[in-house]
């Protein structure tokens, strides 16, 4: 019996895609590499997501989970084709357990949607990337997301108390962080799928905040900015968020969304305080002070809950908003010190000029995680050429500076070649290892994170690879 039927008869003809219109809408992801997939299945439960990986391994395909296919490093991509499990129906919260403040979740479960389940009991979810009104929990888990709130609440590492996930024989096991032994979930969270599939996931929940303050304060440049995160920081202050964005980005944002951004503003710092009123209220105080002995041109704070709606909506849309701008935009992921922040921001402008590109920068300045977009234009050839190579570019810089390769989004199919910039050969053979163990065929989301053609012993050095720029003229790595 084919793979086709068997997937058939256990899941039903309603559960299987097979014909070549359905096919294409799962060949990608919000990075554009295209493959077409074999079949794509649409489980509702954890039983039929181990019956699929069953079938799938005993006729040697490969397994790609997807959640919103929002991921910017072709994390679901079916590079090789294979089985594409969407998790489109698995979209329940299973349980809400207000008194213990945690929940459990199927995987296809959006990222917002669990916050506002959570609302009534004065309750939400830490996590919140820019795409969290569509990205879904399944996808954070595997990419270790964050956000902007990541520098207070940390990212989903810090929230997945435990995991349900399908082994490679079909067998469904339980990792969580309070059980004896090695710590599995640590393992699974960041994974993005190359270890089994994630049919369930236990997260803490956080109390809702009594008081939360929204300011915007504008700088000339974005190194004064900079210099005035590190300088709160420095100081023992710890806001829930800290973003920064140029005034090409302020620009396209203020345009769209109209919040009330200083378009004049070389970059504008967005703050957020939250927690007891007093505590707020003294916080600005002592932040204001902060970003005017740093060169805060001038100081606003949101007057009311609508407008610190508006200031976030548009924070988060930025990178939508550059449609104005340009067809299309190349977005890296990179981490630095935050001491470092102005030296890196200085590096990206530099090779952007060398490549005559025109860059934006929005980026979640308190812990160091870089966003710069570069603008181009597929159609021209040498656009794409200048781009990839100022992709690259930017992380070897940013690792130069003490950084890595990606801060939130994964390493997926884009940064795989560039994972021996920061890894050994003995520290990937080492990771490599690990995965043998978990899937010993390579079957589970294979071509990911790991350089192509890396055995235990054995890693290729770190170059740009055609594949990479064909994807770039396809369109790849924008929203």
């Amino acid at each position: 019996m084919s793979t086709i039927a068997r997937l058939y008869e256990a899941l039903g003809s309603d559960a299987v895609l097979t014909a070549p219109e359905d096919l294409s809408v799962y060949a990608y992801d919000a990075y554009s590499q295209e493959r077409l997939p074999l079949a794509v299945v649409l489980p509702r439960d954890a039983r039929d997501v181990a019956d699929v990986v069953r079938i799938a391994y005993e006729c040697g395909e490969p397994i790609v989970p997807r959640g919103a296919g929002t991921g910017l490093c072709g994390g679901a991509v079916p590079v090789e084709g294979g089985i594409v499990i969407s998790f489109a129906r698995m979209n329940r919260v299973l349980a809400l357990d207000a008194r213990n403040r945690r929940a459990r979740v199927q995987p296809g479960v959006i990222n917002l949607e669990l916050s506002k389940a959570a609302a009534p009991f004065g309750l939400f979810f830490g996590p919140d990337p820019s795409s969290q009104k569509i990205s879904t929990l399944g996808g954070n888990t595997g990419t270790n997301a964050g956000g902007p709130h990541a520098l207070s609440y940390g990212s989903m590492t810090n929230h997945v108390l435990g995991v349900e996930y399908v082994r490679t024989d079909g067998s469904l096991s339980y990792a969580a962080l309070d059980g004896a032994g090695y710590d599995l979930t640590g393992v699974l969270v960041g994974s993005e799928g190359t270890l089994g599939v994630i049919t369930a996931i236990d997260v803490r929940l956080l109390r809702l905040p009594r008081s939360t303050r929204v300011c915007v304060a504008a700088f000339g440049d974005v190194e004064a900015a900079s210099a005035a995160v590190s300088a709160i920081v420095g100081a023992g202050l710890l806001p829930t968020a800290l973003e920064i964005m140029d005034k090409l980005i302020v620009s396209a944002v203020e345009a769209h969304y109209h919040a009330g951004y200083p378009t004049d503003a070389g970059a504008v710092l967005l703050v957020e305080i939250a927690g007891y009123p007093d505590d707020a209220e003294s916080g600005e105080r002592t932040i204001a002070q902060i970003a005017r002995e740093c060169g805060a041109l001038s100081w606003r704070a949101a007057a009311g809950a609508a407008e610190r709606e508006a200031l976030w909506a548009s924070r988060k849309g930025a990178a939508g908003s550059l449609g104005r701008i340009a067809p299309n935009y190349y977005i890296q992921d990179a981490t630095v010190p935050r001491t470092r922040l102005p030296q890196a921001l200085q590096r990206v402008d530099e090779i952007a000029r060398a490549h005559k590109l025109p860059v934006g920068n929005v980026f979640h300045a308190g812990d160091g995680n870089l966003h710069p977009l570069l603008i181009f234009d597929r159609r021209e050839r040498a656009q794409v050429d200048a781009v990839a190579s100022a992709g690259k570019a930017i992380l070897e810089a940013c690792i130069a500076l003490g950084g890595t390769i990606s801060g939130e989004h994964g390493i997926g199919y884009e940064k795989r070649e560039t994972l021996p910039l920061v890894f050994s050969p003995d520290d990937l053979a080492a990771m490599a290892r690990l995965r043998d163990v978990f899937d010993p065929k390579r079957l589970f989301n294979p071509e990911k994170i790991f350089p192509s053609g890396a055995v235990c012993g054995e890693v290729r050095n770190p170059a740009q690879t055609q594949s990479q720029r064909q994807t770039l003229a396809a369109g790849g790595a924008w929203l």
